[in-house]
């Protein structure tokens, strides 16, 4: 599986980390958010099938973190981007 870094061009998948699901919301009030939904944002994961945003770190390359939208069946590659808020992942 190849992956097209915005930064380095296409690179195999074993130069890159995966990150997390990049359509997951962090609670927006850390302080006001109730147990039940601190555990479903921490421990509840869909398993989406087809195409699904996700959050990957370039470890072995630039260490950039970008967003791969990649179809969970076939991992097949749809698009890559750079990740918004770059500095504040690494």
């Amino acid at each position: 599986m190849m992956i097209a870094c915005p930064y380095c061009g296409p690179r195999p998948h074993q130069e890159f980390t995966y990150g997390a699901d990049a359509e997951r919301q962090r609670p927006a009030d850390p302080a006001s958010t109730p147990d039940e939904e601190w555990f479903a944002y921490v421990y509840l994961r869909n398993n989406p099938r087809g195409l699904h945003r996700e959050f990957w770190h370039h470890s072995f390359g630039c260490e950039a973190w970008i967003v791969v939208e990649r179809d969970t069946l076939t991992h097949r590659i749809g698009s890559t981007a750079p990740a918004a808020g770059e500095r504040e992942l690494r």
